[in-house]
Parts: structure tokens; C-alpha cells; sequence
């Protein structure tokens, strides 16, 4: 896939959605680390409703401290991994109340270092709450680059790093979240919505479907 075919692709995408944001319903840094955390191997919809009713109770790093780890399952029981989860944020907050005044911090490194946060989890708090030109690769993602041929790659690694080269520089805040809903709601996992697609045409998936 060559640089006008991409630059075709993600105009495109702009124009259908010029405003992207996350699913994931959040007020401040914490919230969205914590919600982000949360939502491994668990749907963006069973996160918000949790949050919905643990954010007004504990929002902050204290906060949630303040709960403990048997309080904050109370909220969190419906998401899967729950018992792994609780332990983690726990272990997140004491950190980020000791490390770092209870703040997120905005940098990769010290974020990675947090418990229950990996490098995805890090680079969406980077580019949503902090925006910073930065690319999380979720399975959407890895599955959009890899279909449609915009970033072709082994492992979500190689896809991060094909993506920060290839996605035109003008459009690089915005594209984590334009992969990530066209992955979720149209470039689905089974079978692919083709014909519905706005971008079918340019991309190089040679089983396109009728829809």
C-alpha cells in the first residue's frame, strides 16, 4: 500500500468522523487509566457500567484507596477478571499516590510501570488524555492494519511501529480511535463488513463480502 492510497484512507475517515474519541466515558487521567485497565479482555459497554456508579463514589487515586480492594470488587464484579483487577488498581493507586501525588504521570516509561498497565494501556492515556501522537494496537487494530493492508505486521510491535512510520503525519492524533471504531463496527472479526465500507475501494483485502 503506497503513502496516496493511505492519505486517501484516512481523509476519509476524517470526514466521516472528524472528531473521533474513545467509548470509554471518563472525566480526568485517572479515570481513563483506570477505566482502560478495567477494560482488558472486557467490553468498553460492562466498563462504563461500572464506572458509572463506582466514579461518583471514587474517582481519585486516595479515593479508590480508601475503598479497598474488597470495596472496589463490589463495583467491578461485573467485569471479567474482576479479582486480578481490583488487586492491580490498588497496587496502581499506592503508587501513584506515593510515586507521584496522585498524579498520572505523562510519560510511557513511569505509566509501563504501574501494575495492570502494559504498553497499550499506556499509549491511550498518552494519546487520549495527554494527545500525544502516539498509536495503542488493540485486536481492531492488529486486525484493520493487517486486512486492509495499511500496516501489515507479526504482532501488535511490529503494527505500532509500521503505523507511527505510515499513517500521515496530519492524521496521527486521531487514528488509534478511526482503527479502533472501524474494527469494532465495521471491519469486524468474523466477516467484514464490506459493503457498507467507505473505504473498500482503497483497501487490499482480497475476501471483501457483499456487506
Amino acid at each position: 500500500m503506497n503513502k496516496q492510497k493511505r492519505t486517501e484512507i484516512f481523509s476519509r475517515l476524517r470526514d466521516d468522523n472528524p472528531n473521533p474519541e474513545t467509548e470509554l466515558e471518563y472525566s480526568s487521567p485517572f479515570e481513563l487509566l483506570l477505566a482502560v485497565a478495567l477494560s482488558a479482555q472486557a467490553t468498553d459497554v460492562s466498563v462504563n457500567k461500572a464506572t458509572r456508579k463506582l466514579f461518583p463514589v471514587a474517582n481519585t487515586p486516595q479515593a479508590i484507596l480508601d475503598l479497598g480492594e474488597d470495596g472496589l470488587k463490589e463495583y467491578i464484579k461485573t467485569i471479567g477478571l474482576f479479582n486480578s483487577k481490583a488487586k492491580n488498581a490498588i497496587k496502581m493507586c499506592q503508587m501513584l499516590v506515593e510515586l507521584h501525588a496522585g498524579e498520572v504521570p505523562q510519560e510511557r516509561k513511569l505509566l509501563e510501570a504501574l501494575p495492570g498497565v502494559g504498553r497499550k494501556t499506556a499509549n491511550v492515556v498518552l494519546n487520549t488524555a495527554f494527545k500525544q501522537p502516539v498509536m495503542a494496537v488493540d485486536t481492531h487494530i492488529f486486525r484493520v492494519s493487517n486486512r486492509t493492508k495499511i500496516a501489515p505486521g507479526k504482532n501488535v510491535d511490529e503494527v505500532e511501529d509500521k503505523l507511527m512510520r505510515f499513517v500521515p503525519k496530519e492524521f496521527l492524533m486521531d487514528a488509534h480511535h478511526w482503527l479502533i471504531l472501524h474494527g469494532r463496527y465495521t471491519c469486524v472479526a468474523r466477516k467484514p463488513k464490506c459493503g457498507s465500507c467507505l473505504i473498500e475501494d482503497l483497501c487490499e483485502f482480497k475476501e471483501k463480502t457483499e456487506d
